[in-house]
């Protein structure tokens, strides 16, 4: 993964009013640390760090003062209805220094016809080297059947990576399609247990109807035979 850089400045205000005031401007509050130092407060340029973000392991170079700095995004805090950025905690890292990262999974392939591929598990932690973290993990699917199942242990994880998710747990899941008879079996098979009595539609009632009319017809044609 190539590092992103970040021009950042240094801020002495603080408080809400002080953060509003510095995402009215265009900009993002921040604040960096990690490995014993004391925690640095920054303003990061609010557009490029949103581009930088969009993956939320990117590694990232500070430059802060003139010096250069390494650092992941530990946690981003974004507005709940505009699509912007409220605060950044960074955590200074070091080139060949292991960290544990979540990592997105990616399936590709086409799994056996009349079945659904269910992903149990969005996300596999991984411990990589700090300047090397991939950007997902890739989980084949093409050609299983159903009742194929996929666990965190049977992924061929990227090179330098160590798995730190258990091994056990399940991220693909293969079953077979469920057609709408059957669901529709299983509904009403659902609600007679709960005790629940399904209403007439209006399908239902014209087919009763038109039965019912039929059945007179014939009754009638067989009284006039007679």
């Amino acid at each position: 993964m190539s590092d992103l850089t970040l021009h950042a400045t240094a801020r002495t205000q603080f408080g809400k009013g002080a953060a509003r005031k510095i995402r009215r401007a265009a900009q993002i509050p921040a604040v960096m640390y990690g490995h014993g130092t004391d925690p640095v407060h920054i303003t990061l340029p609010g557009h490029d760090t949103m581009l930088a973000l969009k993956n939320p392991n990117a590694l990232l170079t500070i430059v802060l003062d003139g010096a250069e700095q390494l650092a992941l995004a530990k946690d981003v805090q974004r507005d709940p209805i505009k699509p912007v950025i409220d605060h950044v905690d960074l955590v200074v890292v070091r080139r060949g220094e292991k960290v544990t990262v979540d990592v997105p999974v990616h399936v590709e392939g086409e799994a056996a016809l009349e079945t659904v591929v269910q992903v149990e598990q969005q996300f596999l932690q991984l411990e990589v080297s700090a300047t090397d973290i991939p950007e997902q993990v890739t989980v084949s699917v093409e050609g299983l059947a159903a009742g194929s199942q996929i666990s965190a242990a049977d992924i061929t994880l990227p090179a330098g990576a160590t798995l730190v998710t258990d091994g056990e747990h399940l991220v693909v899941n293969v079953t077979a399609q469920v057609t709408a008879e059957a669901l529709e079996a299983e509904l009403a098979e659902a609600e007679a247990e709960a005790g629940i009595e399904r209403e007439e539609s209006d399908e239902d009632a014209a087919a009763e109807a038109e039965g019912t009319e039929g059945d007179a017809e014939a009754t009638a044609e067989g009284d006039t035979q007679e």
